[in-house]
């Protein structure tokens, strides 16, 4: 070993052997004077207390605080001179302990350099007039002071510190301000310098309330906080300033700067936050209930990254200003209207919009700027998308979006609507009240272009191709212009205005009442018909899971089956079946399970027809009930185009001539449209011009009983009235006289469908010819029934039509 080794080495022991002199000393020192160092004690915080300290007892801790000396002081209570009042102790601690510096203690003075607090409350109040029990402790005077105050100050100036089951609470009732914070360990390190200090603080606690404003509760509610805090004070600015470091916040990772001013008068702070790789509900629940209760009405399914701040100025406002960003890349958002996939845009948060307003509830805005996504494989863009006045929430946002109609079968479950063609171009400005969205529903302005459209609706299977839809939303009213569907080779042109759509549409669609304006160059009524039928109800299919899309189709699908729709029909050519008929116009109503024919005029058969009526829908077999005015038709197209009227006995072959006609009727149709036989009750009143009853079977069979030589096969009638009354399957033949080319004739009785038939005919033998010549009308009747008068009737027997004498007649 060198020389000089063993010269430090002696010099070191030395040093050590000097130091273990002088600590033992310290503590034999302390141990003998430990009430005169309690008053020492006791004095230099009185120096900065101005209420009253109590310390029950001090004892040294030789084996804790080397080369320093440590005394325990058991007890320790700091209140304000007016603790009767609001009865909170500032300081209340059990245990105290204090590193005293040795050198110190030889110069007769206490430096403490370490305070270690275990098992104690901290609690600052301030009442409602802005009273602080913190008075207790005093400020810096101006004035110079001597060398020896000067020293006492320093000594104060505590390097270390460990806090250990320390209750801080921080109570404002001036500014309904509760922080409260169960301090686990907080162990820091302060160095002086010339105009400040500087902290390294190692803290783990947990918040029981961090509320700004303790009427909107709390933000970190039951958080507990973990990591270093580095900190600054400036004597000069009176600002604590803490680095933007790492701190633990529950499970997540968060970095946290501040600023905080301290002088007096002023009690504003700063707090910065930013974090990455975050769940967004975590976030949320960080808030205080009044906003996080509004942000977890969305949902980020993926981690996001996040900067804030929160600012106190420090003025009678209790609500700190919050600012939040957040940036979403290619995630899953949840909105109360549904689903946003593949998303992306940049989130905002302030509760403070407007300049010139307070902050709070009714001033906060959540901004999502850019938002692209696919709404149930919709592509969406929002340029802005905003939600305001927290107390009541306000969604507003321009959603545009073009996609092939065909992406929405996998969100409909192919139940309602089935697509397999077609486009729709969207460009809607949507409003809706978020909390009330069950009572105040969206108000929308914009256009839906739907183009080349092939929709099936299935309930009715109802299908349209090369449609195109413009739908116009003006707030609450919609509006259908220059859209066109086809329905099978039917084209009709829609326009339709519905007042107060939006309101009805999701509150009481039988509320709703629409009328359509439609033209038509020809329409094949046939391909109507699925109306007249009951609707069919969807098939839920396994894979097909509730969604806002598949709820707005279940939604429409009740709207269209409750809604009351006015058509007023103008069309060129009309095919149905058999019938033809041109230049038809109609105002038809769709009232619940009813089809109301206000009023339909037709050309037909070289005439005309209206006609007015009620269709009930009620399944399979349907009631309809009608009033028609026949004007100068062909009485064999109209017969022919009718099919007959649904009997086999007169029929279109067997007329000739030109009908007008009124009829009132009721019967049954079925859901495909055919009249079911034998189903019409009403009366028909006729008259028949210029007619001929060509191989009608009753007369030809008359002809071959009598009259051989007259052609009863072709009658030929100049005019003929008369009254029907249908009732099921007969007709009653109200008398009626039959002036003919063949004969004259008078008829009545019942004439059945399938049986029944009992028509009495009183029949003269005279020609009809004789009688032409007779210009005097009541003349002719006489002549008509002169001479031999054969009384037959036409009665079923068997199933089959035969002629007997009248035995009863009249």
């Amino acid at each position: 070993m060198s020389k000089w080794l063993r010269i430090i080495l002696k010099v070191l022991l030395g040093l050590c052997i000097v130091l273990a002199v002088i600590w033992f000393g310290a503590a034999y020192y302390i141990k003998k004077n430990n009430q005169k160092i309690l008053t020492q004690i006791l004095t230099q915080v009185n120096q900065k207390v101005s209420g009253q300290v109590k310390i029950g007892g001090m004892a040294p801790n030789l084996l804790k605080g080397f080369p320093n000396v440590s005394v325990s002081l058991n007890q320790v209570l700091i209140r304000d001179s007016l603790w009767k009042d609001h009865h909170h102790d500032l300081v209340n601690a059990k245990k105290i302990e204090v590193s005293l510096n040795i050198f110190s203690l030889i110069a007769g003075t206490v430096n403490i350099r370490k305070a270690d607090l275990n098992n104690a409350d901290i609690y600052i109040y301030t009442d409602s007039t802005g009273y602080s029990n913190t008075s207790a402790f005093k400020g810096k005077e101006n004035k110079i002071e001597n060398t020896a105050t000067n020293n006492n100050k320093d000594n104060l100036k505590i390097g270390r510190i460990d806090f250990k089951d320390v209750n801080l609470t921080i109570d404002n009732r001036k500014r309904f301000k509760l922080f409260n914070f169960k301090i686990d360990a907080l162990n820091g390190k302060i160095k002086y310098g010339l105009t400040g200090w500087d902290g390294n603080i190692k803290v783990k606690t947990y918040i029981n309330s961090f509320a700004f404003n303790t009427n909107k509760g709390s933000f970190l509610k039951d958080k507990q906080i973990e990591g270093t805090i580095i900190a600054h004070f400036n004597d000069n600015s009176k600002q604590i300033t803490i680095d933007q470091n790492k701190l633990k916040i529950g499970n997540d990772i968060f970095y946290i700067g501040a600023q905080i001013q301290t002088a007096k008068g002023k009690s504003g702070f700063k707090i910065d936050i930013k974090t990455d790789n975050i769940l967004y509900r975590n976030v949320s629940l960080l808030l205080a209930p009044n906003i996080s209760s509004k942000l977890l009405k969305f949902g980020i399914e993926k981690p996001v990254n996040i900067t804030g701040s929160i600012i106190d100025d420090g003025s009678n406002n209790p609500d700190p200003l919050v600012h939040v960003k957040m940036e979403v890349k290619d995630n899953k958002v949840t909105i109360p209207s549904g689903e946003l996939n593949a998303c992306n845009f940049t989130g905002t948060f302030t509760n403070k919009d407007t300049l010139n307003k307070e902050i709070g509830d009714e001033n906060s805005i959540i901004r999502f700027y850019n938002l692209k996504a696919d709404y149930y494989n919709a592509p969406i863009r929002v340029d802005t998308f905003t939600v305001t006045n927290f107390s009541r929430p306000i969604a507003t946002g321009l959603v545009k979006s073009s996609f092939p109609l065909t992406n929405l079968n996998s969100s409909l479950g192919e139940e309602t609507f089935l697509f397999k063609n077609g486009t729709a171009d969207i460009k809607l400005f949507c409003k809706a009240d978020i909390d009330h969205f069950l009572f105040t529903k969206p108000v929308i302005w914009g256009d839906v272009n739907i183009s080349n459209a092939d929709i099936t609706y299935l309930p009715r299977q109802m299908r349209l191709v090369n449609s195109n839809l413009v739908l116009k939303f003006n707030q609450k009213d919609l509006n259908i212009k220059s859209s066109k569907i086809q329905l099978g080779k039917s084209m009709v042109a829609i326009d339709c205005n519905i007042s107060n759509f939006l309101n009805f549409y999701y509150t009481d669609p039988n509320k709703i009442q629409a009328t359509l304006k439609m033209t038509s160059p020809q329409l094949y009524i046939s391909e109507f018909i699925p109306f007249l039928g009951p609707r069919k109800g969807a098939v839920k299919k396994k894979s097909a899971k509730e969604n806002t899309i598949k709820q707005v189709s279940d939604q429409l699908d009740a709207v269209l089956e409750a809604a009351k729709i006015n058509i007023q029909l103008k069309v060129n050519r009309a095919i149905y079946n058999k019938f033809t008929a041109n230049n038809l116009t109609a105002d038809i109503a769709l009232l619940g399970n009813g089809v109301y024919f206000n009023k339909i005029n037709v050309s037909h058969a070289g005439g005309n027809l209206s006609l007015k009526g009620k269709l009930t829908q009620s399944g399979a077999i349907n009631r309809y009930q009608f009033n028609s005015n026949i004007n100068n038709v062909n009485v064999k197209e109209f017969f022919y185009a009718f099919d007959n009227f649904g009997q086999s006995s007169v029929t279109s072959k067997n007329l000739k001539g030109f009908l007008s006609a009124n009829v009132n009727a009721s019967g049954n149709i079925t859901d495909k449209g055919a009249i079911v036989s034998r189903s019409m009750f009403g009366t028909v009143k006729f008259t028949l011009n210029k007619a001929a009853l060509v191989g009608f079977e009753p007369l030809e069979k008359i002809g071959k009983f009598i009259f051989r030589s007259r052609n009863l096969a072709n009658v030929q009638l100049e005019k003929l009235n008369g009254l029907l009354t249908l009732n099921g399957d007969k007709v009653n033949i109200s008398p009626i006289q039959v002036n003919s080319t063949a004969l004259n004739f008078n008829v009545k009785g019942i004439y059945g469908f399938n049986n029944g038939t009992n028509i009495a005919l009183d029949i003269p033998l005279r020609d009809p010819k004789k009688s032409a010549g007779i210009a005097d009308e009541e003349e002719r009747q006489l002549a008509r029934m002169k001479g031999i008068v054969l009384h037959l009737k036409a009665v079923d027997e068997d199933g089959k039509l035969k002629i007997k004498w009248n035995k009863d007649h009249d």
